[in-house]
């Protein structure tokens, strides 16, 4: 027999003080959607009355099935319910519930508060009694709760008891300074369980020691039946409990899904890497690679033995199969593979090869020269695709550039001010047609490059009309005036959403550059299927 573990989500509130967040109305709405497709229990929408944008998103409709919360402090010391400002916004929110945080650590009362203990217990028993007089479901976020208990147990306790006894639907046990350890929690979890039932129990972890994930589940092994925390780990210094981790060990995991249902269907566990990229991307962030679960690295494989297991049966070295979250498997080619890695790598691009062909020895050799230089195949698949193709005999001679010049000019414009222009020519040949000349100018070298390039590849030109550069990252691989650079290029195919990486390596970041961009240029010609 199941138990049912309900997930609270904290990521439009909690989530909002993470250093460099700053959310819309209509980003607030969009992950409210995605919050709720993924089957979450809670949205904590913000503080009404905060702020405008919390105010505004409290004033409408969000067209969720999610319980939509409302989060504000209890009743101020010394007003009465019906005097107090901040509540009356909490109470007018259209709001399906409202989450109270309540001091239950003695020192805060005195010093934060600057009031009696006896007043702060008066002031959660009349904002649970107001909110439930108003028909809302009632949560009371005890604020600091482990670090009260270890303080003054009696008086957390009494806290918690309070809003129970109130009738508050969830009493949640905040770890509010991320500092409690897992045994901790277990232990006062369980000795609060013998004042206010599990199933009226709920964990609010912070990850100041790395642990909030760790932390909710020792507070589930305890007894509460809900879990508070954010998509991607969001919260203001170290995070929250990071759901995108919770939420798959609760399905996957044994010990929890054999005693527990959530509301997250198996359906929607299999989009929780969309949803993780989806925060991300709103977010102008590169997702964190090595994220359990959802990270692009969680599985991937770059040892040559660890490949060839892989090969064999993934759960060789893999805890759960990456598809039930959303995820892929990759088998990386760097010098730190074998063969297997090859082997992988050429069948995730439909190149078929026999195993003992010797010229997997050979493109391994090839690989491992150039990475003693510089390249990197892991970080670039569709460069090691090229250059596997190109040892095959398999990449058509699409293009050949007669040659390229950048030009970076500084001076003083027609109105006075002082500007950088940047034009690039480049001159190509396509079959046996007559050259072509191109010339673009851009906001930078690699710009400039970029759009001469792919301004006319005369027969080829409809094919990469979609194509455009997203992402470029230099890295410097020694120091001195000799140094080697390292030049990254991301691209995608606007037609297809398809993204890849290309690798370039020189002492010139110029010439590095334009190694990348057209191995991506020739890439894209192969995907599309352009005739040689």
């Amino acid at each position: 027999m199941t138990e049912r573990l309900y997930l609270f989500d904290t990521t439009l509130r909690d989530g909002a003080q993470t250093n460099g967040v700053d959310f819309t109305l209509a980003d607030k709405l969009v992950i409210a959607r995605m919050l709720a497709e993924l089957g979450i229990d809670y949205i904590e929408g913000g503080y009404p009355g905060a702020n405008p944008t919390d105010t505004e998103l409290f004033a409408q409709d969000r067209g969720v099935k999610a319980t939509f919360t409302a989060f504000g402090m209890t009743r101020r010391p010394g007003r009465s319910a019906s005097n107090d400002p901040g509540l009356a916004m909490l109470l007018d929110a259209h709001a399906d519930a409202i989450c109270f945080v309540a001091k239950s650590w003695d020192y805060h009362v005195r010093v934060a508060l600057e009031t009696t203990l006896e007043e702060n217990l008066a002031s959660i028993r009349d904002s649970v009694q107001a909110a439930r007089g108003r028909g809302r479901e009632v949560l009371v976020d005890c604020e600091h709760f482990f670090d009260g208990y270890k303080a003054n147990p009696d008086y957390a306790l009494a806290c918690a008891e309070t809003a129970f006894k109130e009738g508050a639907r969830w009493v949640v046990l905040c770890d509010t300074n991320g500092g409690t350890l897992p045994h901790e929690i277990e232990r006062i979890v369980g000795e609060v369980t013998k004042k206010v039932p599990g199933e009226r129990l709920g964990i609010h972890a912070h990850n100041d020691t790395e642990q909030a994930v760790a932390n909710s589940l020792a507070a589930v092994r305890a007894g509460v039946r809900q879990i508070q925390g954010t998509l991607n780990g969001l919260g203001e210094r170290c995070g929250n409990a990071n759901l995108m981790s919770l939420i798959p060990t609760l399905k996957l995991k044994r010990e929890y899904a054999e005693a527990f249902d959530i509301g997250v269907s198996d359906k929607a566990l299999a989009s929780l890497t969309r949803v993780s990229r989806k925060l991300d991307e709103m977010l102008n962030r590169a997702p964190d690679r090595h994220a359990p679960y959802v990270g692009p690295s969680a599985f991937v494989t770059k040892a040559g033995i660890h490949a060839s297991a892989i090969l064999k049966d993934p759960a060789t070295y893999e805890h759960v199969r990456p598809e039930a979250v959303g995820n892929k498997r990759d088998v990386l080619v760097s010098d730190q593979g074998g063969r297997s890695n090859v082997l992988a790598e050429l069948a995730r691009a439909g190149l078929v090869i026999d195993k003992d062909d010797p010229r997997i020895g050979s493109l391994l050799d090839v690989v491992k020269e150039r990475e003693a230089i510089g390249y990197a195949y892991e970080s670039a698949p569709a460069s090691f695709e090229l250059l596997a193709r190109r040892m095959l005999g398999t990449v058509p001679d699409y293009v050949e550039v007669l040659k390229f010049d950048v030009n970076v000019e500084h001076r003083i414009n027609a109105l006075g001010k002082r500007v950088t222009a940047t034009v690039a020519v480049v001159k190509v040949k396509v079959g046996d047609d007559e050259p072509l000349i191109s010339a673009a100018e851009g906001i930078g070298p690699v710009h400039a490059l970029d759009l001469a390039l792919r301004k006319d590849l005369g027969r080829y030109q409809d094919y990469i009309k979609s194509l455009s550069l997203t992402d470029y990252r230099v890295r410097i691989l020694n120091g001195g005036t000799e140094a080697v650079t390292r030049v990254l290029i991301e691209s995608t195919d606007a037609d297809t959403g398809d993204t890849w990486t290309t690798v370039g390596v020189s002492p010139n970041i110029i010439d590095a550059s334009f190694q990348a961009l057209m191995d991506s240029i020739v890439y894209k010609l192969i995907r599309s299927g352009a005739p040689g």
